[in-house]
């Protein structure tokens, strides 16, 4: 992280004020293992809660993309992951009708998409996956568990 940067949550009025009025800036990290299947967990939280997608989260204010593809794969996948091991993809947007805070104000998320070969994961159901799973990218076209955003990464 940038000096003095410390990772904070924004309290959750502020946060749900940001959500209602701007994009969120996010990383998607599709992670494969060696039989090029994919990883994806079950989401507890909105949006797309009950469906399958890859982990990811969002890029927090002053800190640096290569930083947050860090912090996030730690805090998803129990085990720092250096960017310049990724591919880029590309950059995507989602766009959801629900919130995390369960209204209808929606969503926007602006994400930046990175791929990644790894398999030794410290992998735990926690406040975001109920459980995970890997499955191959023509399982996850034809499931009807995994969202369509992560289908996209795949078409």
């Amino acid at each position: 992280m940038t000096a003095n940067l410390k990772r904070r949550w924004i309290e959750p009025e502020i946060f749900k004020c940001v959500v209602e009025n701007t994009p969120l800036v996010s990383i998607d990290l599709i992670v494969k293992n060696k039989e090029g299947k994919i990883l994806l967990g079950k989401r507890k939280n909105r949006p797309a809660r009950g469906y399958y997608f890859v982990p990811g989260g969002r890029i927090f204010k002053n800190e640096r993309i290569e930083e947050a593809f860090k912090n996030i794969s730690e805090n998803e996948l129990g085990k720092a992951l250096d960017i310049n091991k990724a591919k880029f993809l590309g950059v995507y947007q989602h766009f959801y009708d629900d919130n995390y805070f369960g209204d209808n104000t929606g969503t926007h998320y602006v994400v930046l998409a990175y791929e990644v070969l790894e398999e030794d994961l410290d992998l735990k159901d926690d406040e975001q996956h109920s459980d995970f799973i890997w499955l191959s990218p023509e399982e996850i076209l034809k499931s009807k568990n995994v969202h369509p955003y992560t289908k996209d990464y795949f078409r």
